[in-house]
This record gives C-alpha cells, sequence and structure tokens, in this order.
C-alpha cells in the first residue's frame, strides 16, 4: 500500500514552473502555426513579398552599389515576419482569448500571469525562428549570399524588434474587443507593409511624411535590419527608437491590460 502511495504522489507533483512554461509555450506555438489564416500571414505572404520584391524592379532605386534586389529584400521582409508574428498572429490570438475567458482561466491556475506571458513570448521565438529558417532557406535558394556574422548579429536585432512589437500587440488585444483588435492589427499590418518603412526605406515617401514614419518601430526595425545586413553597421538611432517603444508599450500594458 506505502509503495503506491507513494507511487500517486510522485505522479501527482505539479510540474515545475519551466514545464508549464514550455508547455504553455508549445500549445501557443502549434495554434500560432496550425490556423489558416495565421499561417497565411506568418509564412505565406512573406515568401509572397520576397518573390515579388525580387522579381520586379521596386527595389532598384534603393540598391548600393554591389548589392542585389535579395540584399535590399531579405531584411525587410524578416522585420514583415516579426510583426506578423510578434504583432499580428499573437495579438488576435490573445485578443480572442481574452475574450473566450481563456486568459482569465489559465491566470488563475498554477501557470500564472506571468508564466502565461512568458509562454507567449516563447511561442514569438519559435514562430521567429521558423520564419527565419524560411524566409532564408527561400532566398538562398534564389541566390542569396549573407555574410555570417551579418547572419549572426541579426538574431537580437529581431529579438528587439520582436519584443517591441509584442508589446504593442498586447496593448491593444488587452484593451479593445476581439473584432476590434482583429481588425485593426490586420488594417495596421498592410499599412505598415505598404509605407511603415518595413519593406521600402522611408526615403521613398514625402519629406515630413518621410520623417513621422521614421519614429514608427517598423521604419525603425526596417533601417536596423538594412544596416545589419547591408552595410554591416548597427544603427543606433533606430535600435533606440525601437527600445523606446518597447519600455512604453510594455508598461503601457503592465499598466492597461485587462484579462477579461
Amino acid at each position: 500500500m506505502s509503495t503506491l502511495a507513494a507511487a500517486g504522489g510522485r505522479h501527482s507533483r505539479a510540474a515545475s514552473l519551466p514545464a508549464r512554461v514550455l508547455a504553455q509555450s508549445r500549445y501557443e506555438t502549434v495554434t500560432m502555426v496550425r490556423n489558416g489564416e495565421q499561417f497565411l500571414l506568418l509564412i505565406i505572404l512573406p515568401i509572397l513579398a520576397l518573390v515579388g520584391l525580387t522579381v520586379t524592379d521596386l527595389l532598384d532605386s534603393f540598391r548600393p552599389d554591389g548589392a542585389s534586389r535579395l540584399d535590399v529584400a531579405v531584411p525587410g521582409v524578416l522585420v514583415l515576419c516579426v510583426i506578423s508574428s510578434a504583432f499580428s498572429g499573437q495579438g488576435i490570438q490573445t485578443g480572442f482569448d481574452r475574450r473566450y475567458g481563456v486568459l482569465r482561466y489559465l491566470s488563475t491556475t498554477p501557470l500564472g500571469r506571468g508564466g502565461l506571458i512568458a509562454g507567449k513570448l516563447l511561442a514569438i521565438v519559435a514562430v521567429l525562428a521558423l520564419q527565419y529558417i524560411l524566409i532564408s532557406g527561400t532566398a538562398v535558394l534564389m541566390g542569396w549570399r549573407p555574410e555570417p556574422l551579418a547572419v549572426l548579429a541579426s538574431l537580437p536585432l529581431l529579438l528587439l524588434v520582436a519584443v517591441a512589437f509584442t508589446g504593442v500587440g498586447m496593448l491593444i488585444a488587452g484593451t479593445l474587443r476581439a473584432e476590434a483588435t482583429l481588425a485593426i492589427l490586420n488594417l495596421v499590418w498592410v499599412a505598415l507593409a505598404a509605407g511603415g518603412g518595413v519593406l521600402f526605406p522611408t526615403s521613398a515617401l514625402p519629406g515630413w511624411i518621410s520623417w513621422l514614419v521614421d519614429l514608427l518601430p517598423s521604419a525603425a526595425a526596417g533601417e536596423l535590419l538594412r544596416g545589419c545586413f547591408l552595410a554591416g553597421q548597427f544603427a543606433v538611432v533606430p535600435a533606440l527608437i525601437l527600445a523606446v517603444w518597447a519600455v512604453l508599450s510594455w508598461a503601457a500594458t503592465v499598466k492597461w491590460f485587462k484579462w477579461v
């Protein structure tokens, strides 16, 4: 009897916090990737953008000497991937989880609010890693040959971009209704992709509009990644802009996020 009781006690012990966070992260990742609409946003559209920018002459006027279309296109498409996963994808999922009471339920479990947020962040990193592999692999097949150091340097830069956009996405998802979150995040995704300095440098925009767009996290992210891959440089001002957006958005999220 004592042996059975001991065995039952071992099996009834709650999982550790890291194990709970990893389980939540796996769930969030699989949910994002399996959803048809999310898969279109996370994978298909960025790949189509990469191919479209490479086979057309849209980026020719922005190419530095010796750079190919792929060299200019890949950094922007990688930023678009981050916006898709950290901003739109996770924001929409969080908004509907909040609507259906999932967030309220999970926040009262042993996972807790901190564990739930950590699981979401890890899921974003996992999806971003998948996107990076697919986009860079596609680009390599098309003839892209980046500097290895630029590839390594881009990883922490993309994490900074992800932190900033996750904060903004969570703020919207935690303060607006799910339907409004869905509409706003999708509209903002299109606006940033088209004229937010992501795929095209802000020099393509009129003067004062260009100056305003430069202050957006999308334009800062685009400049940061293009500086990394095209010039092998760390763009300080765009990095500071992203850091400010990250701090302010997460501070606002902590203050105003509603779990119900």
